[in-house]
């Protein structure tokens, strides 16, 4: 068996470039051949898998967070080659919302490596955005609104790991205003006074289990729209989302759609697997089974 793992340096503080030697260890103990790319800068993963030659390997593996999965995810499908390769998921970023839906415990990368030797893959599905004239995939969740701005706070507080995004929640309440959605739900319509919207592949994103009822391989997008509220609702409800409780408030929607259009009477930032990348309006259209995963 022989792959090629994008491998993210600067992933988990750079914790990632340390495990390396080990990382080679453990592949090499499964009699596994592997050709490592190291990224460089942001959205160079993008760069390397697009010029892959797909032939050459058994499977592509994203070590990093879910941000190197999404630069994986985009290259694969830039990549013009015929043949078609599985893609892996090495949880060694600051987040693996992803592989919370492919492992046991997604904080041993270990375990993932063994899932990977094995060589079964499983078909799951993509979602795929279209936006200011442009194309992009992802793998674990989209958002915009509150969650997009709590994500861009998040980012300037990195280097407290996973409570970053606790912290940005805390900020962004100070800042909290509604703003207008239209949102068309294969073909249904709906208008919102809404805070923020979630379109969900997997059920977790960072620690939040955001979307309990998603499913990788089921065809559809899970979508959670959390309409207007107060601070203090929104406080008071935040703890929920650890649990996915939140789902059961009168302030929350949940719908599953294959096609999804959405509006808003300013422009939203969105943010793909925890990346700011494009903006309202967009389309989504979740792609049925589109790749393999190596999955236990």
């Amino acid at each position: 068996m022989r792959i090629i793992i994008v491998y993210n340096p600067q992933a988990a503080h750079g914790r990632t470039k340390k495990i390396l030697p080990r990382v080679n260890a453990l592949f090499e103990e499964k009699g596994i051949d592997v050709d490592i790319h190291m990224t460089q800068y942001p959205k160079n993963g993008i760069e390397i898998v697009k010029e892959i030659n797909f032939a050459e390997y058994d499977g592509i593996i994203a070590a990093g967070g879910d941000g190197t999965l999404f630069e994986v995810i985009n290259g694969y499908f830039l990549n013009p080659g015929k043949k078609r390769i599985p893609i892996g998921i090495l949880p060694i970023g600051t987040g693996n919302a992803f592989a919370k839906d492919l492992y046991v415990d997604s904080s041993k990368w270990e375990d993932a490596i063994d899932v990977i030797s094995l060589n079964r893959p499983k078909k799951v599905d993509v979602g795929r955005v279209k936006t200011q004239g442009k194309e992009f995939y992802y793998m674990n969740i989209l958002g915009l609104g509150f969650v997009s701005d709590v994500t861009k706070t998040a980012y300037r507080l990195k280097f407290f790991g996973n409570i970053s995004y606790t912290l940005g929640v805390l900020y962004q309440t100070a800042f909290l205003k509604p703003h207008q959605l239209t949102i068309e739900l294969d073909g249904k319509k709906l208008t919102r006074e809404n805070i923020f919207v979630e379109i969900s592949n997997t059920r977790y994103t960072s620690n939040f289990f955001m979307a309990p009822a998603a499913k990788i391989d089921d065809g559809f997008l899970d979508v959670t729209l959390l309409k207007k509220t107060t601070r203090r609702k929104l406080l008071k409800a935040f703890p929920k989302v650890f649990t996915g409780e939140h789902v059961n408030l009168d302030i929350v929607e949940t719908f599953k759609a294959q096609h999804i259009k959405i509006a808003t009477d300013i422009p939203k930032v969105l943010t793909p697997d925890g990346e700011i990348f494009g903006e309202t309006p967009l389309e989504i259209d979740c792609l049925e089974k589109a790749v393999e995963i190596f999955a236990g």
